[in-house]
């Protein structure tokens, strides 16, 4: 069978393909190819720059054909160091053999050859390049997706910052708000949110096999091993990598940090969830309705359903995403000893934990997309709800030293079907001052709002 978008094993390169061509490119194995050739190039030509008299520094023209065997790696050049590891069965080992084929009609990089990979264990290039993927992936797609759903529910929160809406607390007819407010209260916690994942430093290590240059200093002992290698890892890429500096690991990092960031994604995630299902059940009461869109099907047997796949498609796909985080960052800050390779296959698999996640993404925008708000049916509702304006006649009351004040709401009120004219009857019966009387006669459940509008709006710059 040939592999297509229908033969997939993984919906993710099947059903989902296309919408997730911005993650493929540095998530897959390719990306993860390319990001080690980045770390090997890097290495070496930093290596040229050491003093070493057995290494002199690379000229100008090889620099930059080195750089270029970064930039312009393509599908073909991880074509080919798959071919390659078929004989090595090493993938690292691939690597360091297919750029010592770049070398073969260019004396001055063929001569130091067996400076490509020098005192390097296999995890400090697959450390660096884990964490390169992750850095792209995290500021090119997923910080860019979530920022999108910022601004997008920071502008309905304005939008809708005035409109009353009923709410339910324990599934029952509660204190209004707006819905602009509800809005608001997502979009602040997804910024909050979003800022941790972004605050998540990124590290490597390049220190050997087991964290303690031993190579490095068999090689050249009196050289500052340490201060080299912070500097290939901090300085800024295309020359270095652009990461934090581990100083303390064992063969691998210890990988916390990406602990660190998978909780905070997840956290963002179940954030998500959250939102989704309300939505979801605003859809079922009506406060919201879906745009329509031609030829669209909601269910081969009632055809006057229009329903909210989107929120349930990323509901579901935010559970996936969040089953794959939390097994990774349970599983990789561990390893047995100095090494195991129990990481080595999980790690393969952040490119399907963040496609998960940003799959999610897309579909909670689009169906963001098709929201329209059904205000005539929150007004139903509130008016059909004065039962909640017992809390306010109850609390003036209570300013007022009217004795049972609670009590006397909860006998009126509780589990009975409330009507305007029942409230105000108990209403012009208060032994409360006159204005304040007029106050409580003016109120509605839909003017009963609070300070949810100015907290709507104020969380669109928030």
């Amino acid at each position: 069978m040939s592999f297509s978008t229908v033969s997939a094993l993984s919906p993710l390169d099947g059903r989902y393909a296309a919408k997730l061509s911005a993650l493929r490119p540095l998530m897959s194995e390719q990306g993860y190819m390319h990001r080690r050739v980045q770390v090997e190039v890097a290495w070496f030509i930093a290596l040229s720059d050491c003093g070493f008299p057995e290494f002199k520094p690379l000229t100008g023209g090889a620099r930059k054909y080195l750089l270029g065997l970064v930039s312009n790696f393509s599908e073909a050049d991880a074509i080919a160091i798959k071919q390659i590891e078929k004989t090595t069965n090493h993938d690292v080992k691939a690597v360091e053999y297919w750029i010592k084929s770049k070398f073969e009609a260019r004396p001055e990089l063929l001569a130091a050859s067996e400076f490509v990979h020098f005192a390097c264990t296999s995890e400090d290039i697959n450390n660096t390049s884990h964490a390169l993927q992750i850095q792209a992936a995290r500021e090119k797609v997923v910080l860019p997706a979530i920022d999108g759903l910022i601004a997008t529910l920071r502008e309905m929160a304005g939008r809708f910052a005035e409109v009353p809406m009923l709410s339910r607390t324990h599934g029952q007819t509660a204190s209004p708000t707006t819905v602009g407010k509800e809005i608001a209260n997502v979009a602040v916690r997804l910024a909050k949110a979003r800022e941790r994942i972004a605050g998540v430093a990124l590290l490597g290590k390049m220190n050997g096999a087991v964290g303690n240059y031993n190579a490095h200093m068999a090689a050249w002992p009196e050289f500052d091993w340490e201060a080299f290698s912070r500097k290939v890892v901090e300085t800024p890429a295309p020359l270095g990598l652009g990461l934090s500096f581990q100083p303390y690991s064992i063969q691998i990092e210890p990988h916390d940090y990406m602990a660190e960031l998978f909780d905070a994604v997840a956290r963002t995630n179940t954030i998500l969830v959250d939102f989704a299902r309300d939505v979801w059940g605003y859809v079922g009461l009506g406060y919201f309705k879906q745009r329509l869109k031609k030829g669209e099907i909601g269910s081969s047997t009632m055809p006057h359903k229009v329903n909210p796949i989107d929120f349930e498609n990323a509901e579901g796909n935010l559970g996936l995403a969040n089953a794959l985080l939390r097994h990774l960052s349970e599983k990789l800050p561990i390893s047995r000893w100095q090494r195991d390779l129990t990481d080595s296959t999980v790690l393969r698999n952040i490119g399907v934990a963040f496609g998960y996640a940003v799959l999610a993404y897309a579909s909670l925008a689009t169906g963001l997309g098709k929201l329209e708000l059904n205000e005539e049916a929150l007004a139903e509702d509130l008016d059909a709800s004065w039962e909640v304006l017992a809390e306010p006649i109850q609390t003036v009351m209570r300013r007022f030293g009217v004795q049972g004040a609670y009590e006397q709401l909860k006998d009126v009120t509780r589990g009975k079907t409330v009507t305007a004219e029942a409230l105000h009857t108990l209403i012009r019966s208060l032994e409360i001052p006159e204005p304040e009387k007029e106050r409580l006669l003016a109120m509605t459940p839909g003017s009963y709002t609070g300070k949810a509008a100015e907290l709507a709006r104020r969380a669109q710059t928030s």
